[in-house]
């Protein structure tokens, strides 16, 4: 007995996204102003990645509660103290804002942590990173989000036609450019996480959107002359049980962490969730309408092989 694949969408559905395309496009308009007017207000607030501070890798005897080891910390006033615990679970890195004034005070902060923890942990490395290096790992992780951006609308121009190409670059554009919206407008802390959240979020946005225009490429070829608006409905229509799922299955996964998943992996869950309903949407509404108002797409003919007659 075999299972029945199971549908979120019936195959029969037949929704006209087009004819909705103005509703999107607005709510792609109101986002993007929301993002530059939170940005021009209120800014990213950086991290120590990006503002510089204070490194402090250690190791306990013990496994470490990093709960209970940022509230012990947080007693000291130093500012913003980020905890990460990696390899061995007694192992933990200590993130610690630049404090203000010269290296005397930078020092002090580090003999404060010190004079807090127990005499038995272990310090592997203390390093203090100036403003400088933050600012140039700020512009290498935007350097990084662009390029990948850009390589990725190289690859669908190239893949299928360059139309395709310029419409995969705007939506995941927005897509990114909305979840940095999101940073700004919560004043979550803008990091390394944050930019890995950023080249994540691009990677699903285009997934999904290079299904529908694989099947729009399939149906042109198929259709030569049928209308695009109705190509485009019915490639997003045929998709949409699989990009839902798609969809829903990702958030199963990250709803857990941005509900239980503590202070340490809020800022990246809670952006990849917001990420993924913005790029689901931008999937099904804008990337695909966006191809209207481009020159006409090729109709590729198929040229079929007789077949060959024996006897």
């Amino acid at each position: 007995m075999f299972l029945r694949p199971i549908h979120f969408i019936p195959h029969d559905t037949k929704i006209d996204f087009v004819a909705k395309r103005w509703w999107a496009f607005s709510m792609t308009i109101l986002l993007v102003i929301i993002t530059i007017g939170a940005l021009a207000v209120k800014g990213l607030n950086f991290g120590i990645d990006f503002k510089g501070g204070i490194l402090i890798e250690t190791k306990a005897p013990q496994s470490i509660d990093i709960s209970a080891l940022r509230t012990q910390l947080e007693t000291l006033s130093l500012g913003e103290v980020a905890l990460q615990e990696f390899g061995a679970p007694n192992d933990v890195l200590i993130r610690i804002q630049r404090q203000a004034g010269d290296e005397t005070a930078q020092m002090k902060a580090i003999q404060d942590v010190r004079d807090k923890l127990s005499t038995t942990y272990e310090y592997r490395r203390v390093e203090v990173v100036g403003p400088t290096v933050g600012a140039e790992l700020l512009r290498a992780g935007i350097l990084a989000t662009v390029f990948a951006i850009l390589a990725i609308a190289l690859y669908v121009g190239l893949r299928f036609e360059w139309q395709f190409g310029l419409a995969a670059l705007i939506a995941t554009l927005h897509d990114v450019f909305v979840t940095v919206g999101l940073y700004a407008v919560l004043q979550l802390d803008f990091n390394l996480t944050a930019i890995a959240a950023l080249l994540t979020l691009a990677g699903y946005s285009i997934n999904d959107t290079v299904v529908v225009f694989d099947r729009i490429r399939e149906t042109l070829r198929r259709q030569k002359a049928t209308d695009l608006r109705v190509i485009i409905n019915d490639a997003v229509n045929q998709t949409l049980s699989r990009t839902m799922m798609t969809a829903s299955t990702t958030l199963l996964a990250l709803l857990p962490l941005v509900f239980l998943g503590g202070q340490t992996l809020i800022n990246f869950s809670l952006a990849l969730t917001w990420g993924i309903l913005v790029g689901t949407y931008s999937s099904i509404y804008v990337a695909a309408a966006l191809l209207i108002y481009m020159p006409p797409l090729r109709r590729i003919e198929i040229t079929r092989v007789p077949a060959k007659v024996e006897g």
